[in-house]
Parts: structure tokens; sequence; C-alpha cells
């Protein structure tokens, strides 16, 4: 397939639309900031060793809550709430930071638009210190719809008046599809292998495709 590779000007007529997870950092150093804060919480004498354990039935795929909450005799839900609701331990890299401060340097809008609960999406939000370049963020718990929903895209443009629109995200699934429709620009981060969804295959098809596809941020610079 040929994909096309557009011009995209950066100024106060655009509005850049990040997705978070696996787009603006790596949603596996969240996963595994909520084990570590379980791990403690399980075991506080030896939490490495839980921990170890608990990334060992991650990456062998096996039920990793099952598996913990009958071995430590407690709720499956107990551990859902503190990986939800945790203060992750995650941070932004140098040069996405200066990604986002070349684009607020040219006067364009920056915002996220992402799926997930409030409070755990607001939390990752904090832990990188994305306030300081975003005004307002689109959750989709807080909008009552979850991508590919026109609905949350709508929520974007209904706030940020602008003549361009540009969504920056990783999930074929459900990333592209809607903002295609619409009218965006939309480009797509190439997995490095770290991502936690790696359904792309099924969705190869073009309506689901970015107009361009990426390696790292650092491209939208070039």
């Amino acid at each position: 397939m040929k994909y096309l590779f557009m011009t995209l000007s950066i100024d106060s007529t655009t509005t850049l639309v990040f997705d978070l997870d696996d787009t603006l950092y790596k949603e596996i150093d969240f996963l595994k900031s909520a084990y570590q804060q379980i791990a403690q919480h399980l075991n506080a004498s030896d939490w490495r060793a839980t921990y170890a354990l608990m990334f060992a039935l991650y990456r062998e795929k096996k039920n990793v809550f099952d598996h913990i909450s009958k071995e430590f005799k407690v709720e499956i839900e107990s551990l859902l709430t503190i990986y939800r609701n945790h203060n992750p331990d995650i941070i932004l890299k140098a040069e996405t930071k200066l990604l986002l401060d070349h684009i607020k340097s040219k006067g364009a809008n920056i915002t996220l638009l992402t799926d997930g609960r409030s409070i755990t999406q607001r939390n990752k939000i904090r832990a990188l210190g994305l306030e300081t370049w975003m005004d307002k963020v689109f959750i989709s718990e807080e909008l009552g719809s979850e991508k590919p929903s026109e609905n949350n895209f709508m929520a974007v443009e209904n706030h940020y008046k602008t003549l361009t629109y540009c969504y920056i995200a990783d999930n074929l699934k459900k990333d592209f599809i809607t903002p295609n429709k619409r009218g965006w620009k939309t480009i797509g981060l190439i997995d490095n292998g770290l991502n936690m969804h790696v359904d792309s295959v099924s969705y190869e098809r073009p309506e689901y495709l970015p107009q361009r596809f990426i390696f790292n941020l650092q491209e939208l610079l070039s």
C-alpha cells in the first residue's frame, strides 16, 4: 500500500491531539509500576520476588491477578483497585518534552484524547507532567464513550475550533478510522515491540490506517 505523507503546518490554526498510552509513554511502564505497588502491599519484606513472579506470569500471558489472589488469599478487585488508582512511577522522555515545547512555541494547541478510567489516566497525566503543555484533556470515562466513537473526536473539535486537527496515536483498531472520516490528519506511531496491544494485523484495511506512519515522535519535527 502507498501511504500519504502530508505536510503539516504547526501554528495557531492547528490542534495536535495525542493519544496517551503507548504514544507519549510506554504503557508497560505503568504496568510495572502497578505491579511493584501491589507486590509491596502483599509482601513488604520480599516484594521484589513477588514482583518478579507477577511480571513473569504477565510475560507468559497467564492471568496474573487470578494467580496472585489465590496465592495471597486476597480479592482480585482489591488488586485491581491498586492497579487502577496508584500514583504511577512513569516519566516523560526528555526528547518528548522538547517536542511538546517546540509545538507550543509555534502557537499550536496540544491536547490528549485517551481511553480509560478518569482517575487512572489523570494519575498518569500528573506523573508525566503533561499539564505543562495541555489546558484540557479528553478521557473516555468522562466523555461517556470510547474511541472510535465520533463523540470523542467531536468533543475536541467543539473545544478547539481550529482549521486543522491531527491525531497522533498507535492503535489501528480504534484510533484512526473516525478522524480519517472527519478530515483530520492522522499519524501512526509504529510499535517498537513494547506495546501492550498487538492486534493491529486484524485492522490492516485502508479505513483503519493512519495517513502516515512514523517510528518515533521526533520524526514530527522533520
